[in-house]
């Protein structure tokens, strides 16, 4: 992988999702955006379709794909055959998981999809302590006769997970080669994961062997596809990384398209001067929330579907809600919506093959959509599919067919503020303190009503809102992540010895930055330390500052982080330091912002016409306003539709818009100014 100390001349970013596509293009220093529907047995289909003419630029084109690909194939439960190769006596560790359950009160028992059944579960004489030590060493001749199985058992790739190899990898490494001779593709936890905690290593590498065969097949089809152009794929950590490295590491893309989406968002919203937002992406098939104070936040600790990832990743909350929702009555007779989609095919109603409701139906049905300009006119929708799908829902519960789509409007607004809560209140933060900044093609049309519930004063709609997390994909950095497990009490390590094993963590992630084509002075490292108080069984991640002068400043980092997330600290109380991290940062060139020529004069033709806008229970006559003609300091006073080909904006009765230097929306209670 050659590093990118210069821009390519066209450079595209390509966003794939459940109904669209996404594509942001910079090319001879300019931006253009382009949405195809989505091909979902094949989703390299659609990325070629959209781009195809670009491609004839050839090795110059330079392409961030953020992809879907890992997150489906998780969802669906449509992995590859996997073995697993672990100690012997642990072999149904993964099975047994932690005593941990998502319903605490149910008298039923959870299911739980066993990702390897026993057959392929395999174990090895060896024992490696927790020090490190070697207790018993591995047999070859015993490794060479559980590839022999593994072969005879089908699997595609295998797990390679042995007891304590964070503390010593050397007994992983003599398996890693003889599958490497067999030919095998492998999935080794001290190289993916060299952290205590033995479920939730070995469910992350066995999580990440699950999706080794689907990705190497999909980027195998892409790199086709795609002939010369140079491609990189998203991480779920912010950064981007080699097509051969996410063959190698797959899970570390499970939330590659919703991280671009934050880092782009991050991007706008900082040079607008907005540090502390709330990032809130709304697309066809979910939503994705993620709370920005200054900096984009990660944890370590998620899941996807019922699968637990260990991993560095953005702090991102998904919820099944969006655009194409499909909205239903329950058994108890409460209308709902989601987490079930219409997708891309057959879509909503309106989109003229399906017939059951969605939110974008039900948008339509309010008037808070223009059935003229969807995707700038190039897509023709139906209106009365619509009031027929909601019109049918409304007979089954017995209102009108305007309260219901007002009702659906309404349960699906509850639910994607039920995930903001959960990144800000459940985290120590006053939503009120934040902005909401909303994108993805439905963001718009509900990010006021949400954020009046919620008592956040300003929402900073971004230009391009429909494609931001493709554009994202070009705001991004290759990111490495490296960590040691330490375990020891503060009272057992010193400045200078922490100092000295987070430069073996740099001499490292350098390495790798170089091999990458990156220079020293060009990769920012960032260290941070996991602590928890002695006996605790969940840590936090504090920063650590090389600075001599800055002594044992993370203790009080810790002891002052603990408190916000817990409300007490315990000051005389010895701090376990569970793990090192460090972050690589490789900055590369991005693309420029720049700020627009204002007008105080409303172009007229931005007025495009009037409409019936129902808000509350009430009609109103709104204003279609074309966005693309406006201007930094033009205000718009609502009700009106504030609409691009990517997207649309609902400005409610009472709110103003007011278009910043950067053409974002900002939209406030009262007047534009």
């Amino acid at each position: 992988m050659k590093g990118r100390n210069r821009p390519a001349s066209v450079r595209v970013g390509v966003d794939t999702g459940g109904t669209f596509t996404d594509f942001v293009i910079w090319k001879d220093g300019r931006l253009s955006n382009r949405k195809v529907l989505s091909t979902p047995r094949d989703p390299s289909q659609a990325i070629f379709e959209g781009i195809s003419d670009v491609l004839k630029e050839g090795p110059s084109v330079f392409i961030v794909h953020g992809t879907t690909v890992a997150t489906n194939a998780l969802l669906q439960r449509k992995g590859g055959r996997i073995a697993l190769i672990t100690t012997a006596g642990f072999e149904d560790v993964l099975a047994i998981g932690r005593q941990t359950r998502r319903e605490l009160y149910s008298l039923q028992p959870e299911s739980r999809f066993e990702l390897i059944p026993a057959g392929r579960r395999f174990g090895l004489r060896e024992r490696t302590l927790s020090s490190g030590r070697v207790e018993r060493p591995v047999s070859r001749a015993e490794v060479r006769r559980t590839i022999a199985k593994i072969r005879r058992s089908g699997a595609e790739a295998v797990v390679v997970c042995l007891l304590h190899a964070y503390a010593n990898p050397r007994h992983e490494e003599i398996v890693a080669r003889e599958l490497q001779r067999a030919g095998l593709l492998a999935s080794i936890s001290s190289r993916l994961l060299p952290e205590y905690r033995e479920f939730e290593r070995m469910s992350t590498t066995a999580t990440n062997a699950y999706l080794m065969p689907v990705m190497d097949r999909y980027l195998g089809e892409l790199d086709r596809r795609l002939g010369r152009a140079e491609l990189r794929i998203m991480q779920s950590n912010e950064g981007y990384i080699s097509p051969a490295r996410a063959r190698l590491e797959p899970i570390k893309t499970a939330l590659s398209g919703p991280a671009g989406g934050v880092v782009g968002a991050r991007a706008l919203a900082r040079a607008a001067g907005y540090p502390n937002i709330v990032s809130f992406d709304m697309g066809g098939t979910s939503t994705d929330v993620s709370l920005i104070e200054g900096g984009i936040r990660r944890t370590h600790e998620s899941r996807v579907g019922d699968f637990p990832i260990r991993l560095p990743i953005i702090d991102i909350h998904s919820v099944g809600a969006g655009g194409g929702s499909i909205a239903f009555v329950d058994r108890g007779g409460s209308l709902r919506v989601g987490p079930k989609s219409a997708g891309a095919d057959p879509g909503p109603a309106c989109y003229g093959q399906g017939d059951l409701p969605t939110v974008t139906d039900a948008n339509l049905c309010l008037g808070r959509l223009d059935p003229e300009f969807f995707l700038g006119g190039k897509m023709r929708i139906y209106p009365e599919r619509s009031r027929a799908a909601v019109g049918a829902l409304a007979r089954r519960i017995g209102k009108s067919e305007r309260e219901t789509a007002l009702g659906i409007v309404a349960v699906a607004n509850a639910n994607m503020e039920k995930a903001i809560r959960v990144i800000s209140v459940e985290r120590g933060h006053d939503p009120r303190a934040f902005a909401l900044f909303p994108f993805g093609g439905a963001g718009g049309m509900h990010a006021v009503e949400m954020a009046e519930h919620l008592g956040m004063p300003t929402v900073v709609v971004p230009r391009n809102a429909g494609v931001l997390s493709a554009f994202g994909l070009l705001m991004a950095d290759p990111v490495k992540d490296y960590t040691r497990s330490l375990m020891k009490p503060d009272s057992e390590v010193s400045v200078d010895g922490l100092e000295k094993e987070f430069r073996k963590l740099e001499a490292v992630s350098l390495r790798d930055m170089s091999a990458d084509g990156f220079a020293a002075k060009d990769v920012v490292l960032e260290r941070s330390l996991d602590c928890r108080y002695l006996g605790q069984s969940y840590e936090i991640d504090v920063p650590f500052r090389k600075a001599r002068s800055a002594g044992r400043a993370f203790l009080e980092a810790f002891h002052a982080r603990h408190e916000k997330l817990y409300s007490y600290r315990h000051d005389r109380r010895p701090v376990e330091i569970v793990n090192l991290r460090v972050k690589a940062v490789a900055m590369t060139p991005k693309i420029p912002l720049v700020k627009e020529r204002g007008s105080s004069v409303l172009d007229p033709r931005a007025i495009l016409r009037k409409q019936s806008i129902f808000s509350g229970r009430r009609a109103h006559e709104g204003t279609v306003v074309d966005r693309t003609r406006l201007r930094p300091g033009n205000g718009v006073r609502g009700p009106a539709l504030i609409i691009d080909p990517e997207s649309t904006t609902f400005l409610p009765p009472g709110y103003a818009a007011r278009v910043d230097a950067y053409a974002n929306l900002v939209v406030r209670r009262g007047d534009a100014r």
